[in-house]
């Protein structure tokens, strides 16, 4: 990963749905006088993804507002709606922002990109988790495989927080 501990936010746009439509959010202002934790997952509805990565942290939504998270945010490559319906089958619905990233453009920026065109599934993110204060990155949990959930797990990441 190209970005680093200490280091801001890339400025960059987010989309998702909502009652009125698709909208577009600046980074700097999703992350602005937030202590967020960003969920980087290669793709919604995906086995790992939506077995233990994002219901995990569905799960100790509690547990992150003890540590003083004002919000958490679900990063993949897809588009509003595919991450709305997955949001809904989640049941993440006050708990998770799910941030679309269609264009791979953050991904690509915080240098989290994976190619995987061999498996049919084009360039998606890496799996990771990240702990940011107003736009600053203060810890990173990247997996080395993308089949695995261990340090980037919520119960891992919060309880070292």
């Amino acid at each position: 990963m190209k970005i680093k501990e200490g280091e801001q936010i890339p400025e960059s746009e987010f989309f998702y749905l909502d009652s009125s439509g698709p909208q577009k959010i600046k980074s700097s202002d999703l992350f602005k006088n937030q202590k967020a934790i960003i969920i980087g997952v290669p793709g919604a509805f995906t086995k790992v993804c939506s077995v233990k990565h994002l219901p995990g942290y569905v799960k100790n939504f509690e547990a992150a507002k003890q540590k003083g998270i004002t919000k958490i945010i679900c990063i993949s490559v897809n588009d509003p709606n595919v991450m709305k319906a997955w949001g809904e089958n989640q049941k993440v619905e006050g708990k998770i922002f799910m941030a679309a990233d269609p264009y791979c453009k953050f991904t690509k920026l915080i240098g989290a990109e994976i190619d995987r065109t061999d498996r049919g599934l084009g360039v998606r993110s890496a799996r990771y988790t990240m702990l940011v204060e107003n736009n600053e990155v203060k810890v990173i949990k990247e997996e080395e495989d993308t089949g695995t959930c261990e340090i980037s797990a919520a119960e891992n990441f919060i309880k070292d927080i």
